[in-house]
């Protein structure tokens, strides 16, 4: 048997240590710096779906793109710039894309917070919110929206990208059977959890204001046992990275939806200013569906729009009945806000 010279052992040894250090990691996405996330959103056309980059800098700015956050390349920008504007951004519009920007600030990953849905409105990543302790929602796994029923077969596919894989339906059987979901071809499950907190069917009629029919019907939806056992079966479902990415809806996603984005931002530990920003937009995004009915009825204004007071009810009765929302959560609805933050927190 022939032995090979240790200095040749060393040698060879040498210069597999040197390769090994030469292969330098690829950079990944990131938040790093300072907080840049109120400066810079992703906004994308409704029919076209093309994205834009809006921006308030007076430094100069790289975007980098990919088709999840884990994979963006950060070796060709997008796009490259200096200064405040709307700038387009050259990526697929058949695709929901991921970016990451660049600034002398700060680093920080973007989506579209409001998706491009031709046949719908209030569809939204709940991606991107700061915490209180300085960490981020992840974009990608966490959506709210309308009904789908009007959904266009691009919205369709545009959603089979992110991938959509569960659906929880929070609406009624007489509302599902008015108008179905279509669902992107990504989705495995369908998860009918109906919420019906008391019967506003005669709200026409009613003695009461339409706003005080929907404050009410807030402290039900966290108050009604019912209510409260499709929620917590939305926290199991959260829990389980095989459901995800989620979407979660209703018929205009602001009430049943809204107070189940509300929990979810309580539970990844968002600020309350910011959790009842986000509730408050639904306004915005729904104007358009409901303008003519408001228009003819503007009595019941109330009942098509969300106001502070609506979820400010919700959060009040579940103070008085459980001492804290995080009580709510952990020993009602058996969230787990542990689990909750690693799963969904950058």
């Amino acid at each position: 048997m022939k032995l090979i010279p240790s200095v040749l052992i060393l040698s060879v040894l040498m210069i597999i240590t040197t390769n090994c250090a030469n292969k330098t990691t690829p950079p990944k996405a990131e938040y790093s710096g300072k907080d840049i996330s109120g400066q810079v959103s992703i906004v994308r056309d409704k029919e076209t779906k093309e994205a834009r980059l809006k921006i308030e800098t007076e430094g100069k700015w790289t975007v980098y793109a990919g088709h999840s956050p884990e994979k963006i390349d950060m070796t060709t920008p997008v796009a490259e710039g200096e200064g405040s504007g709307e700038f387009s951004l050259h990526v697929s519009n058949t695709a929901h894309s991921y970016f990451q920007i660049v600034t002398p600030d700060g680093k920080a990953i973007l989506a579209e917070r409001h998706l491009p849905m031709e046949g719908g409105y209030n569809f939204r990543d709940l991606g991107g919110f700061r915490t209180q302790d300085g960490r981020y929602v992840k974009w990608g796994k966490l959506f709210r929206s309308d009904d789908l029923s009007n959904l266009t077969d691009p919205d369709l596919h545009y959603l089979a990208s992110i991938p959509i894989v569960s659906i929880v339906d929070f609406r009624a059987e007489t509302e599902v059977q008015k108008s179905p979901d279509r669902e992107p071809s990504s989705v495995k499950t369908n998860y009918k959890l109906p919420i019906i907190p008391g019967n506003l069917a005669n709200f026409q009629t009613a003695a009461v204001s339409s706003e005080t029919l929907m404050t009410d019907m807030n402290r039900l939806l966290v108050s009604d046992t019912a209510s409260i056992g499709q929620y917590k079966e939305l926290f199991r479902l959260l829990q389980n990275p095989d459901d995800t990415p989620l979407l979660f809806h209703c018929s205009a996603g602001k009430d049943r939806t809204g107070l189940a984005a509300a929990l979810i931002l309580f539970a990844l530990g968002v600020d309350d200013t910011i959790i009842m920003d986000d509730y408050l937009s639904s306004n915005a995004y729904l104007g358009n569906k409901y303008a003519d009915i408001i228009a003819r009825k503007p009595a019941i204004r109330g009942m098509f729009e969300v106001r502070a007071e609506y979820l400010s009810a919700a959060l009040e009765q579940i103070r008085i009945e459980h001492g804290s929302i995080e009580n709510f959560l952990t020993k009602v609805l058996d969230v787990d806000i542990q689990k909750m933050k690693d799963l969904y927190l950058y």
